[in-house]
């Protein structure tokens, strides 16, 4: 007599966490999805070549101004050009990385939250 499809058996002592378990994924994701959105809109400003150069950038890496201060930017040298664009990668690279920096703080005390969860006992690399 054949049976029908096995059911996978939940490990020894499991079966009474996981709803503690699934509540604290949904609001773990829910936490997530909150700090995705404010990061859209929290902002980080670089500014380089003593203040030659500002950027504000998104924590979702969307750059929304940058601003030349002229007062600073010496245009009476012949490279002031390699310069500036030299300054403006440098600045670039920088606020990139910030913004990253501010992103993975923001998403690392959430999902430092996974230690916590019964059962899962260092799993997920905690």
């Amino acid at each position: 007599m054949t049976k029908g499809p096995r059911r996978p058996q939940m490990p020894q002592g499991m079966g009474g966490n996981m709803g503690m378990m699934m509540k604290q994924l949904q609001k773990m994701q829910e936490d997530m999805e909150s700090a995705r959105a404010a990061l859209e809109t929290e902002t980080v400003e670089v500014s380089v070549g003593g203040g030659a150069i500002t950027i504000v950038i998104t924590g979702h890496q969307r750059v929304q101004s940058i601003t030349l201060n002229p007062e600073v930017i010496d245009t009476s040298d012949p490279e002031w050009v390699t310069d500036l664009q030299d300054m403006l990668v440098a600045a670039v690279n920088s606020a990139i990385e910030q913004s990253q920096a501010l992103a993975a703080s923001r998403m690392e005390g959430i999902a430092g939250g996974l230690d916590n969860i019964p059962g899962l006992g260092g799993l997920l690399g905690g």
